[in-house]
């Protein structure tokens, strides 16, 4: 049986958890207005600013902080001890329906628990030679508006989490970068800006408040984002960024699969991929045709979102954006 098959075999029934399909409430809000392109701030400008979030109030504020902690990653030789950050507000994301450690034991905090355990135990399993590091995991969907965003945050938001692992976010959706306007922050440069060799990753990575969550925004459009993320820089990049620590895993907040070809250039980097598929709207030929584009990818799951009911139990709605 094909990926394609087993995948799509599991779509049915909708409040059913089996092996690679988990069920879970996401309020994310079905359209969302277009991201401009950013342009980088005039120098007498404030480099860091937030903005409203979706649905009204900024859950995070970034800051520039010269006299900060940071990784080994984020200074170069001879680069000033300066660290950005981003300072999340976790009650808020709480109350917004994210997993934050300040909310408490509820259901979504439950469900992504059970998501992120088998992805965190092949993400360091013994790999095959010429296999993607496991550790790198592509979050996308087949059409917009899925809530791949609100699950590639929670996801990120549950494994850091742990006690053992690190968490890097990358916002790879490079056409229309959804992260940090999640979050009510302003666009910044990221991962496009060091692929073009314009930045340094020191430059464009923001520490946040919780320790073991790093993010890599998607940095400035370009009109070539799919050569430049099928280049020989990313891999070299996806490469170090999987190895330079032993208990980082990497969350790629993809691009959809039918949208765009950015996504199965991204996935051909990627050892594992979740794909949300949103309840009572994607269509089968739509998740189908999603999944024919990740032929040759091992490690494919799908997260069944947006669901108001599981396991028949009493049914509950999130309130976000």
């Amino acid at each position: 049986m094909s990926i394609i098959e087993k995948a799509a075999s599991r779509l049915p029934p909708p409040r059913a958890l089996q092996d690679n399909v988990a069920v879970l409430d996401d309020p994310a809000p079905r359209a969302a207005p277009a991201q401009p392109a950013y342009v980088p701030p005039a120098a007498q400008a404030p480099l860091l600013e937030s903005r409203p979030a979706l649905g009204g109030t900024p859950m995070a504020k970034l800051i520039d902080d010269p006299a900060g902690q940071a990784h080994a990653d984020q200074l170069r030789p001879g680069s000033p001890h300066r660290v950005r950050r981003i300072e999340l507000d976790l009650p808020g994301m709480s109350r917004r329906g994210l997993v934050t450690s300040a909310g408490g034991r509820t259901p979504m905090v439950e469900e992504f628990r059970i998501i992120k355990r088998p992805l965190i135990k092949r993400a360091f399993a013994p790999r095959k030679q010429g296999e993607n590091p496991g550790n790198l995991i592509m979050v996308t969907s087949s059409l917009p508006g899925e809530g791949k965003t609100f699950c590639a945050i929670n996801l990120a938001m549950s494994i850091a989490m742990e006690l053992d692992h690190t968490v890097l976010l990358v916002d790879a959706d490079v056409a229309r970068p959804s992260i940090l306007r999640t979050l009510g922050v302003s666009a910044q440069r990221g991962l496009l800006d060091v692929l073009q060799e314009e930045h340094e990753m020191s430059d464009v990575m923001l520490r946040t408040n919780v320790d073991t969550l790093t993010i890599l925004p998607a940095g400035t459009s370009s009109a070539n984002a799919t050569e430049i993320l099928a280049s020989q820089a990313m891999r070299q990049l996806v490469h170090e960024i999987a190895n330079r620590y032993p208990d980082r895993i990497v969350i790629f907040d993809s691009p959809p699969l039918l949208l765009t070809s950015e996504a199965r250039v991204l996935a051909g980097h990627m050892g594992q991929i979740a794909m949300v598929v949103e309840s009572e709207r994607t269509t089968q030929h739509a998740v189908m045709e999603a999944l024919s584009q990740l032929e040759g990818c091992s490690n494919v799951n799908l997260i069944y979102n947006k669901s108001r009911e599981l396991l028949g139990a009493e049914t509950y709605d999130y309130h976000y954006g």
